[in-house]
């Protein structure tokens, strides 16, 4: 039991360390007493499962990670974690298809906490057109299919400026998972060399009338022009949902949005 509470203190310690918390920050946001919460850091405490719960809460932890903190206390997963296909998840996955679908005629897809595409609408293909089939095959990871030299590189104008915006985005969900999926996906991509012919970087984008960093690619109706948002499962209570990232494309210009109505009507 001693070895289980060692595991739960340092977890405790290293989540608590990695949102910057001291450990009277957190027993305040926790409304308990600092000397407990060194106690149960140490392992001198034992944690009660309602604790962990709003310890994990405060301190923002992926359900998951919740879920792993409570075996480390000796107590059952309080999250259950159901594929997109299982029946109780008919009604979540039927609310992302419609999110996805009604996008069109711009690109929108929904991807899991690695990365990993889930769900696409039909526009997506204008952006993985011309990628090489073994990247389009199995699991899709959309970051890899996006920088890889066989992927989309070869067809994103400010490829440079991309890179940079995927990786920071991957570093920050590092910082806040620490999870080690995503820390070797941030090594192989940063082994990427760029696409032949490259642009060299602009001007940092603060010193432009940009409001972000857009996607521009390629395409045979010429430069196309996205911004891109995300959208989350707030409340949700599944591991699966609660990773799953909706992202969202919409058009920079007026002739992006005109040539992404005369790409989905076909030839």
């Amino acid at each position: 039991m001693q070895d289980e509470q060692h595991s739960f203190g340092q977890m405790l310690r290293d989540w608590r360390l990695r949102r910057r918390y001291s450990q009277l920050a957190l027993a305040l946001e926790a409304e308990i007493s600092q000397r407990h919460l060194s106690f149960l850091e140490s392992g001198r405490s034992n944690p009660s499962r309602d604790m962990i719960l709003r310890l994990a809460e405060f301190l923002q932890m992926p359900l998951r990670d919740r879920n792993a903190l409570l075996a480390a206390a000796g107590y059952v997963p309080a999250y259950r974690a159901r594929g997109l296909t299982s029946p109780d998840m008919e009604q979540a996955r039927t609310a992302i298809e419609g999110i996805l679908t009604g996008h069109e005629p711009h690109p929108a897809l929904a991807v899991d906490r690695c990365w990993t595409l889930c769900l696409a609408n039909r526009a997506v293909a204008v952006l993985t057109e011309g990628a090489a089939p073994s990247l389009l095959a199995g699991e899709v990871n959309v970051l890899r299919l996006s920088l890889h030299p066989e992927g989309l590189a070869r067809r994103i104008v400010n490829f440079r400026e991309w890179r940079d915006h995927i990786l920071a985005r991957l570093a920050h969900d590092i910082d806040l998972t620490a999870d080690p999926q995503l820390i070797d996906l941030h090594k192989e991509l940063r082994a990427y060399p760029a696409p032949p012919g490259a642009a060299p970087r602009r001007k940092p984008v603060v010193a432009t009338s940009e409001i972000a960093v857009p996607l521009v690619i390629r395409s045979r109706e010429g430069p196309l022009a996205f911004l891109s948002t995300t959208t989350l499962f707030g409340t949700a209570v599944d591991i699966t949902l609660a990773d799953i990232v909706i992202e969202s494309f919409f058009p920079a210009d007026p002739q992006t949005a005109a040539a992404m109505v005369r790409l989905m009507a076909g030839p």
